[in-house]
């Protein structure tokens, strides 16, 4: 059966929403399967071509898969116009006296096959001059060196400009609990980006357990091979105490991207927000949906930031101030927030709110909740793949509106900051991400959109912007040097680049 990559599911709605929210969203341009055949000997391929031909379809590639006596496995690339142009060519290929079809692959998939990432030398190895340097005998001194001095290792090896990320695949976005295998294909992705943006070398690690014990003890005894430690998908309440104690115990960085690089890059985007609806950080109430790992970090960097007021709403409701709560991360958020003790349900805690941050699930959010709020309000519905309510219906209604995704303006997308939080932090050796380099971090990606373009379509960056990598990185290391945690300079050619460049 054919697997759209576009077809997403929400698994666990709010009580608000009725049922499983399901939305397909079509693509642009061609779309390119690959059918796997199996034909048997006598089969023509011209019936084949003829059969794919007139269902609409034009072959780009055939590939022998196996050749045996009775028969052959191909694989058929096919370009279609449109997704229902598949089951067109499905049912044309079954038609086909002799050819049984056995698997269909859109391009998504044809993109993973083998996976997403791979290593290169960066030296050559061209003849025995060359093995005798890199490997047996040179490399002898090389490790005699390290054993002497263990911090050469950041010079002499590759953990000065590599990254792990970890996960147990408990809670990968928009699937939840699939497993460490299942999740491999998204940890290879964020390596990608890791190298794509910052120039940092990633390692996806799914390890086969989801015990915190475990997974603490794992990531310690791996910790000498890398030079940071980016957490992943993990579910919470456990990426809390997860992250906690592998920072303390590691002298390397750690980050768990789904709490703080959620929380950095949501916090640039109300600074820019802000502006334009000419409000004060500390004089803003804020409603926070969702009180999972994004939505604690996003209160404790907004908290950090000066916003005096924040109420957090769960699936029960209102997280209450002076409530015993068993969950030691709401038991925190009750002795932390909701200043004014309200009571009640997410319609209670946006009556007269400034902001609105979502990171909860589809749909919550309704006109009649904005319209409750204070002047010119701010909504940043980041719920993925559905937003907790759509720009379409949010507008008129709402001054400045940002989502998670790509196909809206606004994007709050945390590949704005892990890589240049990773490079800036790998770049001074920084044994720890201190809540200072999160806002400064958050500061530099605000600044990447100039004043003169700030408007309510525009209040964050591209992640494709030059500028956004290398203003956080900076930003990072004078943070890190500032807080105490650096323990190399630097570097120079940074400091001369300028923020933003006209393009």
């Amino acid at each position: 059966m054919f697997q759209s990559a576009w077809l997403m599911r929400m698994a666990e709605p709010w009580p608000e929403t009725q049922g499983e929210w399901n939305v397909t969203l079509t693509r642009a341009g061609n779309v390119r399967v690959l059918f796997r055949v199996r034909l048997e000997a006598g089969a023509a391929l011209g019936e084949v071509h003829g059969a794919i031909v007139r269902a609409g379809g034009e072959i780009v590639a055939m590939e022998t898969r196996a050749l045996h006596a009775d028969h052959s496995v191909r694989d058929i690339t096919v370009a279609v116009d449109t997704e229902p142009d598949v089951r067109a060519v499905e049912q044309a290929l079954d038609e086909v006296q002799g050819v049984k079809r056995l698997e269909t692959l859109d391009r998504t998939f044809l993109v993973h096959v083998g996976g997403k990432i791979a290593t290169h030398l960066k030296v050559p190895v061209v003849d025995r001059d060359d093995l005798a340097v890199v490997y047996t005998p040179g490399v002898a001194r090389v490790c005699e060196a390290i054993r002497d001095r263990r911090d050469r290792a950041f010079e002499f090896t590759i953990r000065k400009n590599t990254v792990a990320v970890v996960s147990d695949g408990s809670a990968v976005l928009g699937l939840g609990n699939i497993g460490p295998e299942a999740a491999m294909p998204v940890m290879e992705g964020k390596a990608m980006l890791f190298k794509r943006f910052a120039d940092v070398d990633a390692f996806p690690i799914c390890l086969a357990t989801q015990d915190v014990d475990e997974i603490v003890e794992t990531v310690e005894r791996m910790a000498p091979s890398f030079g940071g430690i980016n957490l992943e998908d993990i579910s919470s309440p456990r990426c809390f105490e997860i992250e906690e104690r592998l920072r303390k115990r590691l002298d390397i960085p750690v980050f768990h991207d789904d709490q703080h690089g959620t929380a950095v890059v949501m916090l640039a985007g109300l600074i820019n927000a802000l502006k334009i609806v000419n409000k004060r950080m500390q004089d803003v109430s804020v409603v926070v949906a969702g009180v999972g790992a994004a939505g604690v970090a996003c209160t404790k960097i907004l908290l950090a930031a000066g916003v005096g007021h924040i109420v957090g709403v769960d699936r029960v409701g209102i997280i209450e101030r002076g409530r015993h709560y068993d969950n030691p991360v709401k038991q925190w958020y009750a002795e932390n927030t909701n200043s004014e003790n309200r009571r009640g349900t997410l319609e209670e805690a946006v009556r007269g709110a400034d902001v609105f941050i979502g990171v909860s699930g589809p749909g919550i959010l309704t006109v009649g909740h904005v319209k409750q709020m204070a002047r010119d309000p701010i909504v940043f519905a980041m719920a993925n793949p559905i937003p907790e309510i759509l720009p379409e219906v949010a507008a008129g209604h709402v001054r400045v509106m940002a989502t998670g995704r790509s196909d809206y303006p606004n994007q709050i997308n945390n590949v704005l900051c892990f890589p240049g939080m990773f490079r800036g932090a790998l770049d001074v050796r920084a044994r720890d991400i201190t809540e200072e380099m999160k806002q400064a971090a958050a500061l530099a990606i605000a600044e990447c959109v100039p004043e003169e373009q700030l408007s309510e379509q525009y209040i964050i960056p591209s992640p494709f912007d030059p500028n956004v990598v290398p203003a956080v990185s900076r930003a990072v290391q004078a943070a890190a040097v500032r807080s105490g945690v650096a323990r190399a300079a630097a570097p120079l050619e940074l400091e001369e680049e300028p923020l933003y460049t006209e393009m």
